[in-house]
């Protein structure tokens, strides 16, 4: 290890030059393949962050696929249904607890995760390498990799996928600094430990949280606490299924995040299930035609000559009534906010998403409001009293 490492150049290519160092001390990485960059430093350490805190938090392998420093998904080892296999891609694969973790965090949204980097609470194995090998992505950091796992992955982009390995023993120090036009900001570590215990001040009618609830909740939490601000999280069956990050206004993100959270149900539709996709169609390529296919755009594109190219014979429209009445089995999804809700119309939002239980700050003017309206749908509501910004 060394206390500086040289980068090809900063966010931009006419940001040189660009270095990341340490100091006082050694770089707590080592760079077992490629040559990553300054974003995917960003999402490294980001990431790893999250899914140390995850591990910590549930006591069971997690995994996070970033993008653009923010969390595209981010999930820990729960087994998963065949349908699920199904729209993630891996019901060909054998599965290790820790690949599970990875292929829920892909699987939320996969668009999102196209390119993206990886971060793993474990020493990847050969089960999760594996799978990695199939998925278009940037790189990984992780604590440890097997000599199988390091091989194939160090045969992703022609040998040239960026492999960080991290010190997990390493400690920041608790004082954090950043530049911002030239002028040096200083805080405090957000060393907040995110857990069950901050779940215990229920506001609502409703004050009952199962345990998968409250696991839910935690994971939301901790995905907030790395995810650009305002951001809210979807959660359901130990993984992210709807992340709104860095918008202006909290009910676009609760909006964002509520469709990234429909489109992840829709896309375990019988309809959608049996598309006729031809067998030498790619995974992207699929996920974007499923995506189209499960939009109101589908019946304008119908007849293009692309779509047809795509199946074997042209599938039926899945229609608004038959969405509808699909979204409307969807429940018992957790809801995590960065900061508190200002109106009840992100509850509104937020139930048609099937939420049944909220974890939020709380210390809105309309805490009221928002009250009320979760005790109109039976919504099971916890004020943290802690906010999650992240910038």
């Amino acid at each position: 290890m060394a206390n500086e490492l040289f980068l090809k150049y900063g966010c931009n290519p006419n940001q040189k030059p660009s270095r990341i160092f340490m100091k006082d001390g050694e770089l707590p990485i080592t760079v077992l393949n490629g040559k990553p960059g300054y974003i995917n430093f960003l999402d490294a350490f980001n990431s790893w962050q999250l899914v140390k805190e995850l591990k910590t938090a549930t006591g069971l392998p997690a995994a996070a696929s970033f993008k653009h420093v923010s969390p595209a998904g981010a999930a820990v080892a729960v087994p998963m249904s065949d349908t699920l296999k199904k729209i993630y891609f891996v019901d060909d694969l054998q599965l290790s607890p820790l690949a599970t973790a990875y292929a829920r965090a892909r699987g939320a949204d996969r668009m999102s995760s196209y390119g993206d980097f990886i971060a793993l609470s474990d020493p990847c194995d050969k089960e999760t390498a594996t799978l990695i090998q199939r998925e278009v992505s940037d790189g990984i950091i992780a604590p440890g990799y097997t000599d199988e796992a390091l091989e194939i992955l160090k045969s992703k982009r022609k040998g040239t996928y960026n492999i960080i390995q991290i010190d997990e023993a390493y400690q920041p120090a608790p004082i954090e600094h950043k530049d911002c036009f030239g002028i040096t900001f200083e805080q405090g570590r957000n060393e907040l430990k995110i857990d069950e215990e901050m779940l215990q001040n229920l506001v609502t009618d409703n004050k009952d949280l199962t345990a998968e609830a409250k696991r839910d909740l935690v994971l939301s939490l901790i995905t907030l606490k790395y995810t650009q601000s305002n951001s809210v999280c979807y959660a359901k069956d130990g993984q992210a299924i709807g992340i709104g990050a860095g918008q202006q206004s909290r009910i676009h993100c609760t909006r964002l995040a509520g469709n990234k959270a429909d489109i992840w149900f829709l896309r375990q539709h019988p309809k959608v299930l049996a598309l006729p996709f031809k067998e030498d169609i790619r995974r992207p390529d699929r996920d974007n035609t499923i995506d189209v296919y499960i939009s109101d755009d589908y019946e304008d594109v119908i007849g293009d000559g692309n779509w047809q190219q795509m199946f074997t014979e042209q599938p039926a429209p899945l229609t608004r009534e038959e969405k509808k009445e699909w979204l409307g089995r969807m429940s018992g999804v957790a809801l995590g906010s960065d900061a508190f809700f200002p109106f009840g119309d992100n509850i509104e939002r937020a139930h048609r998403s099937g939420v049944e239980f909220i974890a939020q700050p709380g210390g809105s003017i309309r805490d009221d409001n928002v009250i009320e309206t979760c005790n109109k749908y039976g919504i099971s509501m916890a004020f943290t009293g802690i906010r999650l910004f992240h910038h």
